[in-house]
């Protein structure tokens, strides 16, 4: 599939960009070799092949999930100047 002229003109529009016309030529010609990339790619059989989310079969490191630190709420809030029920108020901002 080509693209024309227009429909680049008509992209660019689109996507509010300014392309002069010594530009557009030549994205006609890039943007239609793209699409012609991305048909060729589409018509290539893939069944039975599994997806993968990573092209290397590593796993991810996770840190185990415990604890590390303390609560120190109540300290934090020492300094708060209004707190209810553990919880930080603060002035309505809505107009």
């Amino acid at each position: 599939m080509s693209l024309s002229r227009q429909d680049v003109e008509h992209i660019a529009h689109l996507a509010r960009l300014k392309v002069s016309d010594d530009e557009l030529d030549e994205y006609v010609d890039k943007l239609s070799r793209i699409i012609d990339l991305v048909a060729q790619l589409s018509s290539v059989n893939t069944d039975g092949v599994t997806p993968m989310a990573h092209p290397l079969d590593i796993g991810q490191r996770l840190r185990p999930d415990e604890v590390t630190e303390s609560d120190q709420r109540e300290l934090y809030q020492e300094n708060a100047p209004d707190v209810v029920h553990g919880l930080y108020r603060v002035p309505k901002v809505i107009e």
